[in-house]
């Protein structure tokens, strides 16, 4: 197929729509919200701790990198990162991160290259006090393949913008670890365009923070792109954790394919779901499906789950979501106690297995390993500590 079929196969042309405002770099175009519109209602904007106001981001986060061969890291200046291409930020508070964090850095998997190891960056914030904003761009090229895990932690005000750049072919693990201090406020918007026939695996874990808003994008940049998006976290008393994802389906024979899972336990703990994917006119013979599955253990908790579709066409394989906020299974738990399996022990079975097969997906052994480690400390802090306390 050449250059100019591919391109006559796209359609890039803004699509008006509440969940999705036209993306810009223009500040002016993002508004400060109000709280009343649809991509905030959900979010205490108090608790941003200022990120939507435009002033200097004068703090920073402490890095540690390993870049295996085929693998350099750059910085550039914000105008630069701009022009190497990717969907300008959606909302306010990528705008402000993109304006505000000074330079970027960019991470370049050079094109045929076959990274084997993952590429790790781990970001730690020391303190709460100055914001940090962050501009990263991730380029994989032409066939190439990479896992790039991306491990937070500490605390810290920090407003990332990120964006993904698939070449045709390539294929792209991108993991984040959203591991936080429990007073950190982390706001990110992740915006990936998969080339043609490329594939992006994206595995984003909060398990940490008082506050996290994450907005993933996606868009293609021809036919044959694949984009899996799966996500795992876990709110205690008083958290805010937010994940919104957005598929963009703007070329024919594209698949996406959304699984999103959480739990809650404690005091107003708050979890927020928002998933949505427009197919246009273009994206004939496209596939795609959402899911998300909220568990919740304890009193006092709220999980805000909303799927949409947005289909301009019906010449497609097939589309479909689903949603789901739920207790425990009586029948899961009376059948493990029948077996002499004590209360405690038998709620921890329910939740491992409820996010076993998530953890299965990941890359990297060492990680998976750690996850099913943090699930059984949240089960191991709180909800045995209740059954203790009845």
């Amino acid at each position: 197929m050449t250059a100019a079929v591919v391109s006559d196969a796209l359609e890039q042309e803004h699509v008006e729509s509440h969940l999705h405002p036209e993306p810009t770099y223009d500040l002016e175009a993002h508004p400060t919200p109000t709280g009343r519109e649809e991509i905030w209602r959900f979010t205490p904007l108090r608790r941003l701790r200022g990120l939507l106001e435009d002033t200097p981001a004068a703090g920073s986060l402490e890095r540690k990198l390993e870049l295996p061969d085929g693998v350099t890291l750059s910085e550039l200046s914000l105008e630069e990162a701009s022009a190497l291409g990717g969907t300008a930020p959606f909302d306010r508070l990528g705008a402000l991160a993109a304006r505000n964090a000074g330079s970027a850095v960019l991470l370049d998997v050079a094109a045929e290259a076959d990274v084997t190891e993952p590429v790790r960056v781990q970001l730690h914030g020391t303190g709460t006090e100055e914001a940090v904003a962050g501009r990263v761009v991730i380029r994989v090229g032409r066939h190439a393949r990479a896992v790039v895990l991306v491990e937070h932690s500490g605390s810290t005000t920090y407003n990332g913008f990120t964006t993904v750049l698939l070449g045709d072919g390539a294929q792209l693990d991108l993991v984040h670890v959203n591991d936080w201090a429990d007073d950190a406020v982390h706001a990110e918007q992740i915006n990936a365009r998969v080339g043609r026939d490329a594939t992006l695996r994206q595995f984003e874990f909060t398990l940490g923070g008082d506050l996290v808003r994450t907005s993933t994008n996606v868009d293609y940049a021809g036919p044959g792109g694949t984009a899996e998006l799966f996500g795992l976290y876990f709110a205690d008393a008083g958290q805010h954790f937010e994940h919104r994802l957005f598929v963009d389906h703007n070329a024919p024979k594209t698949t996406s394919n959304v699984v999103y899972k959480g739990a809650l336990q404690g005091e107003k703990a708050h979890t927020v779901w928002i998933g949505n994917v427009l197919i246009r006119k273009v994206a004939e013979g496209i596939e795609t499906y959402e899911e998300n599955r909220n568990l919740v253990l304890t009193d006092g908790c709220q999980a805000d789950s909303v799927p949409n579709l947005e289909i301009e066409t019906g010449e497609i394989e097939g589309a479909g979501h689903a949603s789901a906020v739920g207790r425990f299974d009586d029948n899961q738990l009376f059948y493990l106690r029948s077996r002499g399996i004590s209360e405690a022990e038998a709620r921890k079975l329910v939740v491992r297995g409820f996010f076993d097969d998530l953890i299965r997906k990941v890359t990297v052994p060492e990680l998976a390993e750690k996850l099913s480690a943090q699930v059984e400390e949240e089960l191991q802090r709180h909800v045995l500590a209740d059954l203790e306390l009845a």
